[in-house]
């Protein structure tokens, strides 16, 4: 059974459930290379936009695309030992005319007359091809009269055709071959449809990861404005004389002690675009100089999802095309198995065809010999050494060997699930108990800055404060980007990332069936699961056949 595969309709199941939020308007104008630039030299990027992008242009993804048509070829070149050959072949020689009379006779000198020559004219007689003998002796057969043997001519141009058909008929081999080509294609698809999993999960971490950086800037810069504001203050008391000298180098410590920490930032927000453009598979234009290979248009979201775990699981055993792809590598090499066993068994072949042969006389096309011809052939091993056990026995453990690592696959799933699960409540905890310490931690600077003012504080509790709320806003965007980027691998672990078409078709004359499997997230826009009727893909982890 033929099987074809159709991705179709994914980039919008990708879109759909990627939970982006609102991107904001600006200026820019779109552009036809999935972004939008506002100067016209940076390119911009949603994520929806940038996720089109790298399913366009990521070397990765672009590889495994072509993994798939080099496993379509194999399919072809094994099943072509199946099915009729037909070979047409030709020779064509050419003979200098004076080697003809060389060849024929043995030398290169001319007649013989009269009976009584002996020895050479003998010898030369002797070397003249049968063909020719036959022809010549109704001629000296009548009268003793010398004959002259010049007259005996070979042609110097020899040709034949010939046009062969072969068939296999049967063997033990190449139908199992087959059956594991089909397989090796499904493994090559499967392989195709985990990296885009992990390419679109990869494009949103990254992706959130330029958003936190370019957010984590704004946490910093606020920070380093407040502490110069800071040291103008106190600067300004000291030449009143209201403070000390040592009030205004505390400040100016605290100034100096954040710069760096807003540098390592900015650097970060740099590093972190030009990953992602890495990712999306845009080269370096050296145009640009300096300036970043590209600016991302987005928000950090927060859409908290209702997750039951042990559902989570099953849906992971079901759709993660990791799973499929270590299935079909079980089934190819059972079919290897059973190709490697069958060389017990004959092999018959038959060929049959027409060949025409040029005349030795003359090169004449009418004056040509025809016919057909025909063949069966068969053989079959009967002591080889054990040469084809020991083939058997290196298959049958390379099975073994797929099995367990199929089976040690389910558990890797129903770890990346349970991991991805658990960073889920770790993030999902801390942006809770970060929701309130923000606004605290504001408060506390308000006030320590108040009591500072009035002359009932002293300078080192807005220090204290200030670095309080620092913590506190980079903690909760840190919560912010580990959810996002958990719940991108979440739905990576699971096999949500997008939707597939599949569309099988049999050999024989009958209807095309397809099947479609919705493996789009698992979510709607209020972040509650969403009901599928998708047909159960790995009802046990055992691996057998899906269904067609």
């Amino acid at each position: 059974m033929r099987k074809y595969f159709v991705i179709s309709g994914f980039a919008a199941a990708v879109i759909a459930a990627s939970s982006v939020a609102p991107a904001g308007t600006g200026n820019g104008s779109t552009s036809t290379g999935g972004g939008t630039s506002s100067s016209g030299k940076v390119p911009t990027f949603t994520l929806d936009q940038a996720i089109l992008t790298a399913l366009q242009r990521n070397p990765t993804l672009l590889n495994a695309e072509q993994e798939i048509k080099r496993s379509k070829g194999v399919i072809i070149q094994v099943r072509a030992q199946a099915l009729p050959q037909v070979t047409a072949r030709g020779n064509f020689d050419w003979t200098d005319p004076n080697l003809v009379g060389a060849r024929i006779f043995g030398t290169t000198t001319g007649t013989t007359t009269g009976p009584g020559t002996t020895g050479g004219a003998a010898s030369l007689v002797e070397s003249v091809p049968s063909q020719i003998r036959e022809v010549q002796q109704p001629l000296a057969a009548p009268s003793p009269t010398p004959t002259t043997i010049s007259n005996l001519q070979a042609s110097d141009v020899s040709y034949s055709i010939s046009v062969v058909g072969t068939q296999l008929i049967f063997n033990g081999t190449t139908y199992p071959q087959i059956r594991g080509t089909f397989f090796q294609r499904d493994s090559a698809y499967f392989a195709f449809r985990n990296i885009l999993d992990q390419l679109l999960a990869t494009v949103k971490t990254e992706f959130y990861q330029v958003v936190v950086n370019r957010e984590l800037i704004k946490v910093q810069e606020q920070s380093v404005h407040l502490l110069e504001s800071q040291l103008q203050d106190q600067q300004n008391r000291f030449e009143a004389g209201t403070v000390p000298r040592f009030n205004v180098l505390q400040a100016e410590v605290a100034l100096y002690n954040q710069l760096p920490l807003l540098i390592t930032a900015q650097n970060n927000y740099r590093i972190s675009k030009i990953t992602l453009a890495k990712t999306l598979g845009l080269d370096f234009q050296p145009r640009r100089g300096e300036n970043p290979p590209l600016e991302v248009i987005g928000e950090m979201p927060y859409n908290p999802r209702t997750i039951a775990l042990a559902d989570a699981i099953e849906l992971g055993k079901e759709r993660r095309p990791f799973l499929k792809q270590a299935r079909a590598n079980v089934l190819n090499q059972l079919q290897q198995v059973r190709a490697t066993a069958g060389q017990y068994l004959p092999t018959i072949t038959t060929s049959g065809g027409g060949e025409w042969v040029s005349s030795p006389t003359n090169s004449s096309w009418h004056d040509i010999s025809k016919g057909w011809i025909a063949t069966l052939q068969g053989s079959m091993p009967i002591w080889d050494s054990g040469a084809i056990a020991g083939q058997v026995i290196q298959q049958r453990a390379l099975l073994s060997e797929a099995k367990i690592t199929y089976e040690d696959d389910v558990r890797q799933v129903e770890l990346e699930v349970q991991t991805a699960y658990s960073n889920l409540q770790q993030n999902r905890e801390l942006i809770k108990s970060q929701e309130k310490n923000v606004g605290l931690a504001e408060e506390a600077l308000r006030l320590a800055k108040a009591r500072l003012d009035a002359g009932a504080g002293v300078q080192l509790d807005v220090l204290n404060a200030q670095v309080q709320l620092l913590t506190a806003q980079s903690t909760q965007l840190q919560a912010f980007f580990g959810y996002n980027s958990s719940l991108a691998e979440f739905d990576r672990a699971t096999g949500a990332q997008s939707t597939y078409s599949e569309s099988f078709a049999n050999l024989a004359p009958r209807a095309t069936r397809s099947k479609t499997y919705d493996t789009s997230s698992g979510t709607d826009a209020t972040g509650e699961r969403k009901k599928t009727s998708t047909p159960s893909a790995f009802p046990n982890p055992r691996p057998r056949r899906e269904s067609k």
